[in-house]
């Protein structure tokens, strides 16, 4: 090793940020994996990877040592879900998710039985305001339906809940200190908010409650995917 190397600072992963590897192909998805390096421990695997290789995927990032949420979103009749949570819940992953509704959340919670898989609710899609509430045909605003589907989460059994930044407050405050509250639509100051409706900075998300962050084209999409990485977690880490 050189000694110029010697006196670089050691690369070190903050495990409240998690990366959505968002991929067609497993194999781009490794490709970021190698490009962020120890600058991330906790990776995200969704759909577009569900369709593809993605448990496989999930179970290699395990096998290095990486944090896996499974962010499949699972809402069907209450038995598959049940069968589908316990299958998962024994691939060693970390977060799961679920649609926020009280038979779907409770089936999961079954299903994974004593496992250390942690299933979380989704709430309400960080995409959405309550015009797209409105128009899906909800009564209720974005805020009201997130404080709604918290309570039934809890009572459910959930580890805790998806929310925008925005109602991570609402969900520290109900569900207590322990409350996984994960908030999706964090974007830093310095990049585009694209698709996301209720956004925030990752250090406006924790001081507000959330446990963790989900943030992904400011990271996955720059220049220096590592440099994104460490330049949030330097931000992050002014929350103490």
């Amino acid at each position: 090793m050189a000694a110029a190397d010697l006196l670089q600072p050691a690369v070190k992963a903050d495990p409240r940020l998690i990366v959505p590897l968002d991929f067609p192909t497993t194999e781009e998805a490794r490709a970021a994996v190698v490009a962020l390096g120890p600058a991330v421990s906790f990776y995200k695997v969704g759909l577009e990877l569900f369709a593809s290789d993605g448990m496989v995927l999930a179970r290699d990032l395990k096998a290095q040592g990486k944090q896996v949420f499974l962010d499949w979103k699972l809402h069907d009749i209450p038995t598959t879900v049940q069968k589908a949570a316990s299958v998962l819940a024994g691939s060693g992953c970390d977060f799961l998710t679920v649609h926020g509704e009280p038979q779907v959340m409770a089936a999961a919670v079954r299903g994974r039985g004593a496992s250390s898989l942690k299933v979380l609710a989704v709430t309400v899609l960080t995409s959405l305001a309550d015009a797209d509430l409105e128009e899906m045909g909800y009564s209720e605003g974005a805020r009201a339906l997130v404080e709604r589907r918290i309570h039934q989460a809890i009572a459910a059994g959930c580890d805790g809940v998806i929310a925008s930044p925005h109602e991570a407050a609402l969900a520290r405050a109900l569900g207590g200190r322990d409350f996984l509250v994960v908030t999706p639509g964090v974007r830093p100051d310095w990049s585009a908010k694209n698709d996301q409706a209720r956004a925030a900075t990752p250090l406006e998300a924790l001081k507000a409650g959330a446990s963790h962050i989900v943030c992904g084209r400011p990271i996955t999409a720059a220049n220096d995917p590592q440099a994104a990485a460490l330049r949030i977690t330097a931000e992050m880490a002014q929350a103490g």
